[in-house]
């Protein structure tokens, strides 16, 4: 197989002496047992992604995010997790996952995993020993009660396949709490001892060389009645503290918080200058609104999430993501948005999970070319800093008959060979089957084939990722909305001491003509950021006159009328 070779990286200082880089990198969410299998046993490890570094190098990506690899019963994709320290044998061993970490850092990749603290599988030491030995040290490393009547206000998650948060276990002869599957028991964070352990976890990793951890499930470390035991204080300062130990001991390794709350509870978790907590935030709203603007063919959702906003503290920064490993969630919306989304894009009941839609990218837009480049055009340019999900770089579709969410989760395609270059082993024996279905076949959707076709969207993308690169501003500007004559139209600023960049997006099937205001910049000349063309320049009304093809955008860089006509 034929992949593309990074280009010789120019020489860089200690990955970890350079604060705030989260700031302008691009992350990649691989997940390991499904992206490059080195030893032919149909399942992919840590020496298989080894192998794909240079095309991760190639594509432009700073930072790979991967999911939990530690030893696990597999029952929720390994965020059921039975040994906190230790790795998977399937995946490698300590001394794999450490070459990775120093290829990938010679390459200029850091490397952030999960931390799954809220719960753990119930074949973990720790809970056994809490069921068995209710007296013993482990015994209140858990949330017990003799009845189910506690926390009655905390809603359930996973509404699917659960109907309470509480378990009986008829060893201990108690339920035991939970806020997601009931085989994975919550621990007691008002436990000092469960709080030291989890300290120890993360300084163990760090140690290790990693660049940050993705903190999964955040809100749910405590608990309290008459609350919906969510984001409660007792969990910001537990995070507060970790925050410091991970400064004054590891500094320039990030925290990053899957809080799916509302923006305003979702910024308690960036804390603030004095007493800082996560480095990145997720922001879930954003991401259903993207979906449901291009099919309303309105910017005037998207507008109302971004103008409600709130100011971060030095040095915070929002995650956006188009999709993951996990479902589409649409709990931020109103039950009147959910129907619509549901009608519009999984009106089969196989394609929906929990309170969202488990599809890929590419089968949610109907693997439209302009719907695609205009859903990563706007997240590459949105305030924060973009998460690329593995696959969705060549548009890889999903298989809505797979259990749970594995849909989304199947090999990646890097050729046409009988094992879609992601292993030697019979693809019969995958834990997963590769996509065969006729409009992402993977002997035509792949790597190779992108690779070798310069209009792929593949290629696209890495040209993009470059453009963003090359303009920090796309990471550190400040945003702010421009006002247009057609709601169809998105359009903002991003704006630093350096520069200031045009964003226009059409939302609509059609094409638009549209006025754009902006206020103070008139005689400003634009030149496009992909070709360098010169664009209108901005008239004597503050005013900018642009025509966009159906579902088309532009990145438009504006310069100042007395700099002088230099492009």
């Amino acid at each position: 197989m034929n992949l593309p070779e990074p280009l010789d990286p120019e020489p860089v200082r200690p990955l970890h002496e350079a604060q705030n880089w989260h700031r302008n990198a691009v992350f990649y969410e691989v997940l390991l047992g499904s992206y490059a299998d080195s030893n032919a046993d149909g399942i992919g490890d840590f020496q298989g992604l080894r192998s794909r570094l240079g095309y991760l190098a190639w594509l432009g990506i700073d930072c790979l995010w991967i999911p939990p690899f530690y030893p696990s019963p597999q029952l929720d994709g390994g965020y059921d997790i039975s040994d906190y320290t230790g790795i998977d044998p399937k995946y490698g061993t300590l001394e794999d996952f450490q070459a990775l970490i120093e290829d990938a850092h010679a390459l200029g990749i850091r490397i952030v995993i999960d931390m799954v603290m809220n719960h753990t599988s119930s074949e973990h030491p720790w809970f056994q020993a809490s069921r068995e030995e209710p007296d013993g040290f482990y015994g209140d490393y858990y949330v017990w009660r003799d009845e189910p009547d506690a926390y009655q206000d905390a809603r359930i998650i996973f509404v699917d396949t659960e109907h309470s948060n509480w378990t009986y276990d008829e060893v201990r002869g108690q339920y035991y709490w939970h806020r997601f599957f009931s085989h994975q028991p919550d621990l007691n964070f008002e436990n000092p001892h469960v709080r030291e352990s989890m300290r120890e976890v993360v300084r163990y990793w760090c140690s290790l060389g990693v660049d940050g951890i993705r903190l999964d499930a955040i809100p749910y470390l405590f608990e309290e009645d008459g609350t919906n035991c969510e984001n409660l204080p007792e969990t910001h300062e537990f995070i507060c503290d970790l925050r410091q130990m991970i400064d004054e001991e590891f500094p320039g390794v990030i925290m990053i918080a899957e809080a799916n709350q509302p923006p305003e509870e979702v910024v308690d978790y960036f804390g603030t200058d004095a007493n800082p907590e996560c480095h990145i935030c997720f922001h879930f709203p954003i991401m259903p609104r993207l979906f449901a603007a291009m099919q309303e063919e309105t910017s005037k959702g998207v507008k109302q999430i971004l103008a409600q906003l709130p100011p971060l503290p030095s040095g915070g920064q929002w995650g956006t993501f188009l999709r993951n490993h996990d479902e589409l969630t649409l709990e931020m919306v109103t039950d009147r948005e959910r129907r619509a989304m549901y009608g519009w894009y999984a009106p089969q009941d196989r394609m929906r999970a929990n309170v969202g839609i488990r599809r890929r990218l590419a089968s949610l837009l109907g693997s439209s070319r302009r719907r695609i480049e205009l859903a990563h055009a706007l997240l590459l340019a949105l305030p924060g800093s973009p998460f690329l999900y593995y696959g969705d770089e060549i548009a890889m579709g999903d298989n809505i008959w797979l259990h749970d969410r594995d849909g989304v989760r199947t090999p990646m395609q890097w050729d046409a060979s009988e094992g879609a270059g992601f292993s030697e082993a019979d693809p019969k024996t995958f834990r997963l089957p590769l996509i065969d279905t006729p409009a992402w076949d993977y002997r035509a959707v792949n790597v190779e084939e992108a690779w070798g076709r310069p209009t792929s969207l593949l290629n696209w993308l890495r040209r993009t990722l470059a453009i963003r690169k090359s303009y920090p501003v796309f990471g550190v500007g400040q945003m702010t909305l421009v006002h247009t004559s057609d709601d169809a139209i998105l359009a903002f600023t991003r704006r630093d001491e350096s520069d200031t960049v045009l964003c226009v997006y059409n939302l609509a099937g059609t094409p638009h003509a549209v006025n754009l205001w902006l206020p103070g910049m008139a005689g400003w000349r634009t030149v496009d950021m992909y070709a360098g063309n010169p664009f209108p320049t901005v008239d004597a009304n503050d005013e900018l006159t642009l025509t966009l093809g159906r579902h088309t955008f532009y990145w438009l860089r504006m310069k100042q009328p007395e700099k002088g006509d230099d492009e």
